[in-house]
């Protein structure tokens, strides 16, 4: 995995947000940053480490992983250039 940079474009706390909850407050806040930008999001959601990898592989997002063992942990994701098109209430579903 490439290496995370210092400073991130963006970080989120997730809090205690459940999975689906996550994922939509990550795909909206993405949407809005350049390609290849970094987002370091902290939570404390136990699946998180499941999860995130799952929903960038369904999004064309790269998932970096662990950046900071925390507490609470915080994982790394790199914005795609072209990524996948989630349904509004099912992030891990694609459009279509």
């Amino acid at each position: 995995m490439p290496a995370l940079p210092q400073e991130p474009a963006e970080r989120i706390d997730g809090g205690d947000l459940s999975c689906a909850r996550l994922l939509i407050l990550l795909r909206d806040r993405v949407a809005g940053l350049p390609a290849d930008s970094v987002v370091h999001l902290s939570t404390t959601d136990p699946v998180a480490p499941i999860d995130l990898p799952a929903w960038c592989r369904i999004t064309g997002h790269e998932y970096l992983g662990l950046a900071d063992a925390g507490p609470p942990p915080v994982y790394g994701v790199r914005v795609s250039e072209a990524p996948v098109a989630t349904r509004p209430d099912r992030p891990w579903h694609p459009v279509g």
